[in-house]
């Protein structure tokens, strides 16, 4: 673990400039948009007791990036329209795809200047980083080089299991086998991620999560983690996150374009009780 004040963090990069932007202007409506307050938080095992976060001046922010989206329907919103990538349209989230998750972050820097980030969960259409977009938990080169071969090695063995008689011996053997690189591969893929909170400790994602069962797939990869840990390594103060949909409403039926929701309770809350510890310190 590495401890001390944010400033002395061994991970402490110099903040890039095309993650944090000066707040924006609001138009007039975006100024009277209102939502009930929403809070988002955890559990924290060091200091035996939950520490929160309110969307606080993120939400008028939040409708601005949602109507910037909505507006110019990509994610490269600061790239000229003749240097857009493909990737970044927006049209699959209206698909069978489905939509997803974007988050903002009202934060304060060390020479007191204002600004906000911004995040997607997890991958946007098969990509991990974008321009203007705070980065993953993990090195992405990395994990590629540890998951695509394994990945393949799955995709072979359900082939070869296609293809026996379901009452094989074969199969069964086969089967395990798979499910096994699968869940040394999961492993392997959440001792990637590193997670620093706010007095300036840094752990892997397996050694703070404190929900109930195993740690599910994708955790760490949502909006509210990527944009702490960002906050945190980069000696940033946040002031106030904000989360909403766009796109077509998931399979559940549990998100709705448009609409603001809290850090998920499956795979957030599990982490954030760590991920926010130190803030009431900054703030005091």
């Amino acid at each position: 673990m590495n401890r001390g004040r944010i400033g002395s963090l061994s991970v402490q990069e110099s903040i890039p400039e095309d993650c944090f932007f000066p707040l924006p202007n609001l138009p007039p409506e975006n100024h009277t948009f209102t939502t009930f307050p929403i809070a988002s938080g955890g559990f924290c095992k060091r200091c035996n007791r939950g520490h929160l976060i309110d969307s606080g001046s993120a939400l008028p922010y939040g409708r601005f990036l949602l109507d910037q989206l909505e507006k110019n329907k990509r994610l490269d919103l600061d790239i000229a329209d003749d240097q857009s990538d493909f990737r970044f349209t927006l049209a699959p989230l209206y698909g069978p795809s489905r939509g997803q998750m974007f988050g903002v972050l009202i934060c304060r820097r060390q020479d007191g200047v204002s600004g906000m980030l911004k995040a997607f969960s997890g991958q946007f259409n098969g990509v991990w980083e974008a321009p203007g977009w705070v980065p993953p938990l993990l090195d992405v080169a990395l994990f590629q080089r540890i998951s695509d071969p394994v990945d393949q090695m799955i995709k072979k063995l359900g082939k070869e299991i296609e293809g026996l008689e379901t009452d094989s011996p074969q199969r069964q053997e086969l089967t395990n086998h798979r499910r096994e690189l699968s869940r040394n591969l999961m492993r392997e893929i959440h001792d990637l991620y590193a997670v620093t909170n706010f007095r300036g400790e840094t752990e892997k994602l397996s050694q703070i999560y404190r929900g109930s069962g195993g740690m599910p797939t994708g955790t760490g990869d949502c909006c509210a983690p990527k944009l702490l840990n960002h906050a945190a390594r980069h000696q940033l103060i946040p002031l106030g996150l904000t989360e909403f949909y766009l796109g077509r409403e998931n399979r559940s039926s549990t998100r709705h374009h448009g609409r603001f929701y809290p850090a998920c309770s499956e795979k957030c809350q599990p982490i954030m009780g760590f991920m926010l510890c130190g803030l009431d310190r900054e703030h005091g």
